[in-house]
């Protein structure tokens, strides 16, 4: 049985931009072959420009694929799509008709670890996926970051190999979304920047950069102009990219209406900042796993909120940022750049002297001296800035220190501003 090849995920995404549209993504995952076909079937016919997502479930991610078979066959519920379990011809039979030149899938996951995974679901002819040495090992696992490294750098040779004529092997940095709140803007441009020049060090020419929706849509359209910046100065001339934005991935509101509220901002922000693809969330986030309908409704709310924002002519490049958030996370990328011409050894090496330090997170390899704070206009600032090396006085209006109190009220802010 042949399945239509993927060509090009990037590529697609890249039209669909240079003809004034947003792209819009589901996070969808089911256990069931039959369930996860049909939500890749809904998310093809949905209105707007869309592509689809096998997202893989908890034991396959961590690599327990004893359970993920033992879920299967018992029938037990699953939180995504088992790669392994179900197997490469089941899943080039599942992709079969639907995954065809206007319609590419990508697989996300979230390994620290996901040679076996790459190995998969390349068998299965699908070559888009996502993550990072960093972004899919602080926040997700306790493995040292010195081996996400060499998984990832093995991982990124093992899809770049997978290309050919009719096909492009395609990789996004999950470097914007870490810890998916509370983390300054500047940052996650920087880790994004850092894993795309990572994934093209070890062959790849094809990547996305992104970034998560914050507190404030000003602030985070001075972010994604200044990652737009970066990335345009940082990656190599012949490499194919886009921005994608992640609507908000912290606490998320608890009516209806708040949730699509939320939603809409973040397509207008989309569109205004000139990001390619917009992952989506639905109104249930707040309280279970969505369903198939729930995310349907979500891509075409995202899909008609970008159509009514956008003047019907092609979306311009976003303009130059000249701000903070450009400042800072220029500085943070030069400075790791410095350490060692091999990108994964100056990531370990980073993290190591407290160059890079994501707030609020507990890995081992992260020196936890930062902290964040939301300040009174809305905005996430640093209020520790530990080893940073970032320009004098940048983004520290006078932020106060963090305190537990804060730290409740920063988590729910977003929340409590879009149900009210």
């Amino acid at each position: 049985m042949t399945v239509a090849a993927d060509h090009g995920f990037g590529s697609f995404v890249t039209t669909a931009r240079s003809r004034g549209r947003l792209v819009v993504q589901p996070r969808m995952g089911f256990g069931s072959r039959a369930r996860m076909r049909v939500g890749l079937e809904r998310t093809r016919q949905a209105e707007g420009v869309t592509v689809g997502t096998i997202t893989l479930d908890s034991y396959t991610r961590v690599g327990d694929f004893a359970a993920a078979r033992t879920a299967l066959a018992r029938n037990l519920p699953l939180n995504g799509y088992p790669l392994l379990a179900h197997g490469a011809e089941a899943t080039r039979a599942l992709l079969d008709g639907v995954q065809d030149e206007t319609f590419p899938v990508q697989v996300r996951h979230g390994s620290a670890r996901p040679q076996t995974l790459f190995t998969e679901l390349i068998a299965a002819g699908l070559h888009a996926t996502e993550g990072g040495p960093v972004s899919y090992c602080l926040p997700y696992s306790r493995t040292p970051l010195r081996e996400s490294v060499r998984h990832w750098a093995e991982s990124c040779e093992l899809l770049a190999s997978a290309g050919g004529p009719d096909t492009q092997p395609h990789l996004e940095s999950f470097g914007g979304c870490m810890l998916g709140q509370l983390c300054p803007p500047s940052l996650l441009v920087a880790l994004s920047v850092l894993e795309g020049l990572f994934f093209a060090q070890h062959g790849l020419r094809c990547v996305s950069l992104s970034y998560t929706q914050q507190t404030s849509a000003e602030q985070d359209a001075e972010a994604l102009a200044a990652l737009h910046r970066l990335a345009a100065e940082e990656l190599p001339y012949d490499m194919r990219w886009h921005t994608v934005l992640y609507a908000y991935m912290g606490l998320y509101p608890g009516t209806v209406r708040g949730a699509q509220r939320l939603l809409e901002s973040a397509a207008r922000l989309a569109v205004r900042a000139g990001a390619a693809r917009l992952i989506v969330k639905t109104a249930a986030e707040a309280h279970r796993i969505p369903t198939i309908a729930e995310n349907v409704a979500a891509l075409e709310l995202a899909a008609h909120t970008a159509e009514h924002s956008r003047t019907g002519e092609p979306l311009p490049p976003p303009d130059g940022a000249d701000g903070t958030v450009y400042a800072e996370a220029r500085a943070l990328v030069h400075a790791a750049r410095e350490l060692h011409p091999d990108l994964g050894t100056a990531l370990v090496l980073a993290f190591e002297r407290g160059l890079l330090d994501v707030p609020f997170c507990l890995h081992p390899d992260n020196q936890g001296r930062t902290r964040s704070v939301i300040d009174d206009r809305g905005m996430l600032r640093w209020s520790a800035t530990g080893g940073l090396p970032l320009p004098s006085a940048a983004g520290r209006r006078n932020a106060p220190a963090t305190t537990a109190a804060g730290l409740l009220d920063s988590l729910t802010f977003v929340r409590r501003a879009y149900d009210s």
